[in-house]
């Protein structure tokens, strides 16, 4: 295990609207406000987005499970976004209900708010954390650089 002390900065409140794709629309906020380091949580309502619920086996580079939201979802979750070079990266797990079935997992493309979703991000200062490719797992991976 490793770890870093950091202290809340600036906290920054999203809205998304209908058709508005979260994890970008995450990243561009970062990038514009020059957040190099945040957690975030979500609540709202999604209609579409891709997600991994695991891999098929404990085996090294894993392989994903994919699945699919193709209709309205009430959606909560929680996120950090750390820069990968000179991209900032958005790492969400979230749950995803409809009537009595719920999902859960993490969201890593094709996300589009249903009706409006919103996000709270926490700046976290003094930490030097990126993310960059582990070459055994073959994913994005959090570092810390000190």
């Amino acid at each position: 295990m490793e770890y870093q002390v950091g202290k809340p900065g600036r906290v920054v409140v999203v809205r998304f609207s209908d058709g508005d794709d979260v994890l970008a629309g995450l990243a561009e906020v970062v990038r514009r406000e020059n957040i190099r380091a945040a957690s975030f949580n979500m609540v709202g309502g999604m209609k579409k987005g891709r997600f991994v619920v695991g891999p098929e086996s404990e085996t090294m580079p894993p392989q994903p499970v994919w699945r699919e939201l193709a209709e309205s979802h009430e959606a909560v979750g929680f996120g950090t976004i750390f820069w990968q070079e000179d991209q900032p990266k958005v790492h969400f797990h979230g749950a995803y209900g409809k009537l009595d079935s719920v999902k859960a997992g993490c969201l890593r493309e094709g996300s589009e708010t249903f009706l409006v979703l919103e996000a709270v991000i926490t700046e976290i200062l003094g930490v030097d954390v990126v993310r960059e490719m582990d070459p055994v797992s073959g994913m994005v991976l959090m570092r810390f650089r000190r």
